[in-house]
Formats: structure tokens, C-alpha cells, sequence
């Protein structure tokens, strides 16, 4: 089994990338059966859907952009489970997790490819109330329209999902209440997965 992480911030391996390592790292330690893979579309060249209606024929985009190479990923059937994480801009997703999820409606139009697979979404904000919440709730629509199976943070907290503040004054790296959010959001995930595909 596999969980993939999608890193959907514009800056190359900088305070999301952080959070869903740190939230994918957990996952062996906690689960050494599955495996995880984290993908980040800072170097990537991800359009917008132009609504052509080309995937509603096969698994592949009209548009000729990096998406396409993501394709066999984001279909291998060993893949339980989904981590999202974006940073939080003007109190929702970032521009490049907006158009990545809306190219992703070819695995709904060709077969429910992501139905039953455990979503889970990471979001980090400026300040430590700074919409986190509002934007997993974004992502959890769209996971929602693709029948997955959503999670949060699981016991204790049972949160939407992981938040992390990466204004903190001593670094992202000192947010302990986030850090333990986006752990548990990692073990939740493979664990449901686990569970789902016994």
C-alpha cells in the first residue's frame, strides 16, 4: 500500500513541503507496511482545467503541461490514501492546489478512480488562526466529490486535518501543537487506508 503526499506550494521545499514530510515520515514509523511517495508541483507546470471534455473519453488532458506525467501516479491502484497540503493564501488554497484538483476530475469522469481512497489535507497559514480550517473544508468538497473517504487528525484533538503556523517566532519547526497534528493526520490516513483495503 501506498499514501501519496501532493505538495501544492509555489515555493520549492519551504514550509508545506516541511508539514507533509513531517506528516509522511510518520507513517513508517507508525505503519511499516506502507510506503509513501510525495509529489511537489513547485517546479511544475500545472494549468487550470479548460473544461475541454478530451478526458471524458481516456485517462489523459488535452493540455500539454506536466500534468499528464502525474497520471499513472496518482492511478496506481496501490495507493490507499491522499495527503494534500497547501499553504493558506487570501483564506484558501493556493492557486496551483486549486488547479491541480480540478485537473483531477479525469480519475471521476473515467471510473471513480479515487473512490475509497482515505483523503487527508495539510494546510499552513501565517498566523496560527490565519483559515487553515476553511481551506481542509475547500479540499474536503472536492475530496468528498470524488467519493474518497475523508479523515482528520483522528484521536485526541480529531481535528479537520493538520495546521500548521509558519510564522512561528522560533521557526515551523518549534509549532508543536502542528507538528503533532500533521503526524496523527499521517497515521490517521494509513491507518483508515489499512482498514479500507483489508
Amino acid at each position: 500500500m501506498k499514501i501519496l503526499g501532493i505538495c501544492c506550494s509555489p515555493r520549492k521545499e519551504k514550509t508545506t513541503y516541511y508539514a507533509l514530510k513531517t506528516s509522511l515520515t510518520a507513517i513508517p514509523d507508525a505503519y511499516g507496511q506502507v510506503n509513501t511517495h510525495l509529489i511537489d508541483l513547485s517546479e511544475k507546470e500545472i494549468n487550470g482545467c479548460k473544461a475541454c471534455g478530451a478526458c471524458m473519453k481516456k485517462l489523459k488532458c488535452s493540455q500539454d503541461d506536466d500534468f499528464n506525467a502525474l497520471v499513472p501516479i496518482l492511478s496506481d491502484p496501490e495507493v490507499g490514501g491522499i495527503i494534500v497540503a497547501t499553504p493558506v493564501y487570501m483564506g484558501s488554497m493556493s492557486s496551483q492546489c486549486k488547479a491541480f484538483l480540478d485537473r483531477c476530475v479525469m480519475f471521476r469522469r473515467n471510473g471513480f478512480l479515487f473512490r475509497d481512497k482515505v483523503g487527508g489535507v495539510i494546510t499552513v497559514g501565517g498566523v496560527r488562526n490565519g483559515g487553515q480550517s476553511a481551506t481542509i473544508q475547500h479540499i474536503h468538497a472536492v475530496m468528498l466529490v470524488q467519493d474518497m473517504i475523508l479523515v482528520g487528525d483522528g484521536q485526541p484533538g480529531a481535528h479537520f486535518g493538520g495546521t500548521m503556523w509558519s510564522g512561528h517566532p522560533d521557526g515551523i519547526e518549534r509549532d508543536e501543537v502542528g507538528m503533532a497534528t500533521v503526524q496523527s493526520l499521517g497515521k490517521r490516513v494509513a491507518e483508515v487506508a489499512l482498514t479500507v483495503n483489508r
